[in-house]
């Protein structure tokens, strides 16, 4: 896991700190959000970037490649989610959401989009850390989950060449399962390729030659 002193984060949140007098709602929103960047640079994060959910996200994102993103949304929180899921869905990163949001219909949707924390209200300095490390955690977790279900489906299909490359070599050659096997063992060998690789190439000779 990275050090929190080397943790990049990039903040997902209204432009402006400073909203228009008198508007209650935006002070309060921005007041939380100050609160937010001023508590993730008090736990030592390296706080690269505050970004707006737009469409050029993605690009920006792409530019700065983050560790981590963090949402920071309340009444718009669908909107934001969406504009994150969308820019992080070809290079994946923890995301984590605050919001005070009372609406919490979308979480388990949010969560299914790849959202690592989901947090309703409480933005108290001393909580952020906690959650950032489980959520970084999970994402790690998910990801080596990802990587070796990717793998064992890998292997499923390598097995499946393997077994048709040796059934038309047992066919037209008359060998038997184990002959066939080593001849394309010994082929890959030869040439420095994995066995699945020589039976692929053999499966597609034979396809296009009928």
């Amino acid at each position: 896991m990275l050090h929190t002193d080397s943790l990049r984060l990039v903040v997902v949140a209204p432009d402006s700190l400073t909203p228009e007098s008198g508007d209650d709602h935006a002070m309060a929103q921005a007041e939380r959000s100050r609160a937010l960047r001023i508590g993730l640079l008090e736990n030592g994060y390296n706080l690269v970037a505050v970004l707006p959910a737009d469409t050029f996200l993605e690009q920006r994102l792409a530019q700065l490649q983050p560790d981590m993103v963090i949402v920071d949304a309340e009444s718009e929180a669908r909107d934001a989610l969406e504009h994150v899921v969308m820019a992080t869905r070809d290079a994946r990163r923890p995301i984590v959401m605050f919001t005070n949001d009372s609406d919490t219909s979308h979480v388990k949707d949010a969560v299914a989009a790849g959202v690592s924390a989901y947090i309703v209200a409480g933005l108290s300095p001393e909580r952020i850390r906690p959650i950032l490390d489980v959520a970084m955690a999970r994402f790690q977790h998910e990801q080596a989950l990802r990587a070796e279900l990717a793998e064992a489906r890998s292997e499923l299909q390598d097995r499946k060449v393997i077994d048709r490359a040796k059934g038309l070599l047992m066919q037209r050659q008359g060998l038997s399962e184990q002959e066939a096997y080593e001849k394309l063992r010994k082929s890959a060998m030869d040439k420095g390729w994995k066995v699945a690789d020589v039976a692929q190439r053999m499966i597609d000779v034979v396809d296009l030659l009928g």
